[in-house]
């Protein structure tokens, strides 16, 4: 099995030209068999004739054209015609006659330039070839030649719908390989988003809030690691997401989870922000994507009260069902903006997208005594 696939890639690398060949050649072997000689097609009575050195000239004419028949089907349909109308004309009635309609779906299929010119040109042809015909005394009647026209016109037909239908498998290839490139550039932002959005935020708060503590020393130096600590963090997350974007890279494709989030509440903390964190109930067994997308919602809450309300009273609540996991996160707006990166609101649009795509819940949004409240629940068990 293995090797006939390999035959069979092998083959489909070859030129087209050799992969068309085999048609043609087995089509002029056939026709030149005692058995199949004078048994093809024929209009009208005429007799046939023997097959002598020109009739086996008139056979090749019209068989080893389809060679070309998909690299330059013009220059095929032109031979295969012309023979064709010399194995009538002569007497030959060869079964290569079979070559013309095989020519006719080749150039309806293939023919890029001049396809009008080249139906109207052939159609032309065919009428002086059935008056020529019948003053030879062929006595074709009118209505056969009619149906053989049309059969022909059905080939060209069946060529110009299998060219349609390439195209449009083509044009849909197109679409879907779009789609993908813009989803993968989606998700790539939102990652990038949610990695370096988090962490350069506490940096920032940190930093701000360092320069404040000159006086204080044990404090700044706290601080200060803890913005070198923040920043080894960033750095191991965005070699760990590039890891995760190179295809030839062995990673073990960790991704964060509703288990991490001790951390990066340790983290918020750590940049002056005070969070209460409580979590009820235990992870289900296969939660799929839904501890990644709960890790991302926390992320991106605790980020905006970093920005917007530092210093302001913040509750994260997790709670871990049989089938889902919801997590709700207040801000009091007591707090003071810190000077920060700002928000282009992309966030809370892509945790939206994020829990969308799970069938999940997805709310934030202002409270009425003031502050900030981010809602969501994820449905777990899903694919990961």
């Amino acid at each position: 099995m293995i090797h006939l696939r390999r035959i069979a890639e092998l083959w489909r690398r070859c030129d087209v030209t050799l992969r068309d060949a085999p048609l043609a050649l087995l089509l002029l072997v056939g026709s030149l068999l005692p058995e199949f000689q004078g048994h093809g097609t024929q209009i009208g009575i005429l007799p046939t004739r023997d097959y002598d050195v020109l009739a086996v000239l008139v056979v090749a004419l019209e068989c080893l054209p389809l060679t070309v028949r998909r690299r330059w089907p013009g220059v095929c349909i032109v031979l295969v015609s012309l023979g064709f109308s010399l194995d009538q004309l002569l007497g030959v009635h060869a079964m290569a006659g079979t070559a013309l309609p095989i020519a006719l779906v080749s150039v309806g299929a293939h023919l890029e330039r001049h396809r009008r010119a080249t139906a109207v040109l052939l159609t032309v042809a065919f009428v002086p070839l059935m008056v020529a015909l019948d003053r030879l005394g062929s006595g074709e009647p009118l209505a056969d030649i009619v149906l053989l026209y049309v059969v022909l016109v059905l080939a060209w037909c069946i060529g110009a719908w299998l060219r349609s239908a390439r195209a449009a498998e083509a044009e849909r290839r197109r679409h879907v390989a779009a789609a993908t490139r813009a989803a993968e550039r989606t998700r790539i932002a939102r990652e990038l988003h949610d990695v370096v959005t988090h962490h350069v935020t506490a940096m920032v708060v940190q930093a701000e809030a360092a320069r404040y503590l000159t006086a204080a020393p044990e404090r700044l130096d706290a601080t200060l690691s803890a913005v070198t600590d923040t920043g080894r963090r960033a750095i191991t997350d965005l070699r760990h997401l590039l890891d995760l974007l190179n295809p030839d890279h062995d990673t073990d494709g960790r991704t964060p989870s509703a288990g991490d989030l001790h951390g990066l509440v340790e983290q918020t903390r750590q940049a002056g922000q005070p969070v209460e964190f409580d979590e009820e109930g235990t992870p289900p067994e296969s939660a799929g994507s839904a501890e990644f997308v709960a890790y991302r919602v926390v992320q991106e809450a605790l980020t905006n009260a970093l920005k917007y309300a530092h210093g302001s009273r913040t509750e994260v609540r997790v709670r871990h069902a049989h089938k889902e996991i919801s997590v709700e996160i207040s801000t009091d707006g007591s707090g003071s903006r810190t000077r920060s990166p700002g928000g282009s609101g992309r966030g809370l649009a892509g945790l939206r997208d994020r829990v969308d795509a799970l069938g999940g819940e997805f709310d934030a949004g202002p409270r009425p005594d003031g502050g900030f409240l981010v809602r969501a629940r994820v449905p777990a068990g899903g694919p990961s």
